[in-house]
């Protein structure tokens, strides 16, 4: 089990790490330097070759990020269940990461419609100038905005697995759970039936608590 629990957050965390990575160097470094092409019909072509490579190896990435995340996501489902705010935080995590992959996704569409514009002249691969048609200066305005919210949707995503980290620790667990327990006995069905301490039970002796 521990070699599982390993792994798979093994394949969380690089994925997870490649993703925020690539996806801020891109911004910064692949677009920045396609920006200072001399000529300004060769700034997207430059920049789509550069995103073409990274795009294999950063699907690769995300989709060891999410095998990983959905493994955790069912080893740690008695944990929280047991122990209050684990709930929440998955939560938060789970819409994060959607939001990061319609991001994505969206991003890499706005990327295709820009190299199949051609040797079109702009200012910079995210900001169009006087020569450029007004539907590829729209999909620049749309990559100018998702290049840096990919980024912080990603970072996001690493402040929130590093704060259920913490979670993990056996003070913020036996807290958590004696919180969820004092919850579940002050709710007046689980207080007539006894379901709450028959579930925190349960939930214990299989987290091995």
């Amino acid at each position: 089990m521990s070699d599982t629990h390993t792994t798979l957050r093994s394949m969380h965390d690089l994925g997870l790490a490649a993703w925020f990575g690539g996806s801020l160097m891109g911004a910064f470094g692949v677009n920045g330097a396609a920006a200072r092409v001399g000529d300004s019909t060769q700034r997207i072509p430059v920049a789509s070759a550069g995103w073409s490579k990274w795009t294999p190896v950063n699907a690769a990435a995300i989709g060891a990020h999410l095998a990983g995340a959905v493994g955790e996501l069912v080893t740690e489902s008695p944990r929280m269940a047991a122990q209050r705010g684990v709930g929440r935080a998955s939560t938060l995590k789970t819409a994060l990461t959607v939001g990061a992959l319609a991001a994505t996704g969206y991003s890499r569409m706005l990327g295709n419609r820009l190299s199949r514009a051609g040797g079109t002249s702009v200012a910079g691969v995210t900001e169009p100038n006087q020569q450029t048609p007004q539907n590829v200066a729209a999909c620049q305005r749309q990559l100018k905005l998702l290049q840096w919210a990919i980024p912080a949707l990603t970072g996001a995503l690493i402040v929130v697995t590093a704060y259920m980290g913490e979670q993990q620790k056996p003070g913020q667990v036996l807290r958590g759970m004696l919180g969820r327990a004092n919850g579940l006995m002050h709710t007046p069905k689980t207080m007539a039936k006894g379901g709450g301490l028959m579930q925190m039970s349960k939930a214990m002796s299989r987290n091995g608590h």
